[in-house]
C-alpha cells in the first residue's frame, strides 16, 4: 500500500488556465470553491486564474491567493477519487495549503491569510526593490560562502532562500547583491544562473519588518493541531501543534526554504509516493533528484490526475 504525501506548490507555478480544466469536469467545484473565492477576496480570481491576463496573474498580492485556490480543487478531487495524504508539505506559499489540506486552517480564513501574505510582500519590493536568481550546479554550502563574499564586499543584502535540490539553491535579496552573487557563482562553476521573475525578495531577512505585522494577522484566525504530519519549511521537520504552525509561518516570511530537508524527513519516515496537488510540476522535478526512484505525481490537470489515478491502482 502506498504511503502518499501531498506537495504544495508556490508563486512560480502559475498559468493563466490553470484550474479551468477542473471546473469544466467537476463544476461543483465553482460553487465550492471559485466562488466563494471570488466573494471573499472582492475580485474575479476565478477569471484571472482562466483567462488573465498574465501581468496581473503574476503580481504577488494575486499569485498567492490564485495557486493557493487551485491547489484546494485539486485536493478536492483527489480525495473524491479516494487518494488521501498520509503527510503534507507545501513550498513557501505551499505550505498553506499543505497546513488547509491537513485541517489546520480553513480554507476561507487560508484564502484571506495568502492574499494578506501577498500583499505586505509586495509592499516590501515597492519600498526595496530585491531580486531572486536560482543557481543551479553547486552545492548548498558552496552558494551559501559566496553569499557571504559578496555581503562582505559590500554589496548588500543577498542570502539563500530555497534549498531547492542538493544542487540547485535560490538566492534572495537586494538586487544588485544578487547580481554579485550570480557573477561569483558563475565564476565558480555554476552550471547556470537563471535569474528568477518574481514580485519581492522571498525569503530573506529584507522580510524581516513583516514578521510581527504578519504574525498579528495570523492571531485573527483560529488554528487547529495538524491532522496528518506537516513538514515545515523553515525546520525540515513536523510541526505537531498550533503554537508550532504559527511560529514556523511567522519565520517563514523572512527565512529560507529548506525543501531537500523537508522531502528527505519525509523520504526517512518511509513515505514512497509524491504527489504534487497543484499547478505545474516544479516540485515533482525536484522530489526526483532529492529522492531518486520515489514514485512521483503531478496532478496540475485532469489529465495528469487521470494518469494518477490509473498507476494507483495497479
Amino acid at each position: 500500500m502506498a504511503r502518499i504525501a501531498f506537495m504544495f506548490p508556490g508563486q512560480g507555478s502559475q498559468r493563466v488556465g490553470m484550474g479551468k480544466d477542473f471546473v469544466e469536469r467537476y463544476p461543483r467545484l465553482m460553487e465550492r470553491y471559485f466562488k466563494p473565492a471570488d466573494e471573499i477576496l472582492g475580485f474575479g480570481i476565478t477569471d484571472l486564474c482562466f483567462n488573465g491576463p498574465e501581468d496581473q496573474l503574476v503580481q504577488t498580492q494575486n499569485t498567492q491567493p490564485a495557486i493557493f485556490l487551485v491547489s484546494m480543487a485539486v485536493v478536492d478531487v483527489l480525495r473524491e477519487h479516494g487518494v488521501e495524504p498520509q503527510a503534507a508539505a507545501g513550498h513557501s506559499l505551499g505550505e498553506y495549503s499543505a497546513l488547509t489540506c491537513a485541517g489546520v486552517l480553513r480554507f476561507e480564513d487560508a484564502l484571506r491569510l495568502v492574499r494578506r501574505r501577498g500583499e505586505l510582500m509586495a509592499g516590501v519590493n515597492r519600498r526595496t526593490p530585491g531580486a531572486m536568481a536560482a543557481i543551479m550546479g553547486l552545492p548548498p554550502e558552496r552558494v551559501d560562502e559566496l553569499c557571504r563574499v559578496a555581503r562582505e564586499e559590500g554589496a548588500g543584502v543577498v542570502e539563500p532562500a530555497n534549498y531547492n535540490t542538493p544542487e540547485q539553491t535560490v538566492i534572495s535579496g537586494e538586487s544588485s547583491a544578487v547580481q554579485r552573487a550570480s557573477t561569483l557563482a558563475s565564476e565558480a562553476g555554476a552550471q547556470r544562473v537563471v535569474p528568477l521573475q518574481v514580485g519581492a525578495p522571498f525569503h530573506c531577512s529584507l522580510m524581516n519588518e513583516l514578521k510581527d505585522e504578519f504574525a498579528a494577522e495570523l492571531d485573527k484566525y483560529p488554528f487547529r493541531d495538524p491532522r496528518i504530519p506537516v513538514v515545515a519549511n523553515v525546520t525540515g521537520d513536523y510541526v505537531r501543534t498550533t503554537d508550532e504552525v504559527k511560529e514556523a509561518l511567522r519565520r517563514q516570511v523572512a527565512g529560507s526554504v529548506r525543501w531537500t530537508d523537508s522531502m528527505r524527513r519525509l523520504a526517512a519516515d518511509g513515505y514512497d509516493t509524491f504527489v504534487e496537488a497543484g499547478p505545474g510540476r516544479a516540485l515533482g522535478g525536484m522530489s526526483l533528484k532529492i529522492n531518486p526512484g520515489r514514485a512521483t505525481f503531478a496532478a496540475g490537470e485532469t489529465s495528469r490526475v487521470d494518469m494518477l489515478l490509473a498507476q494507483l491502482a495497479r
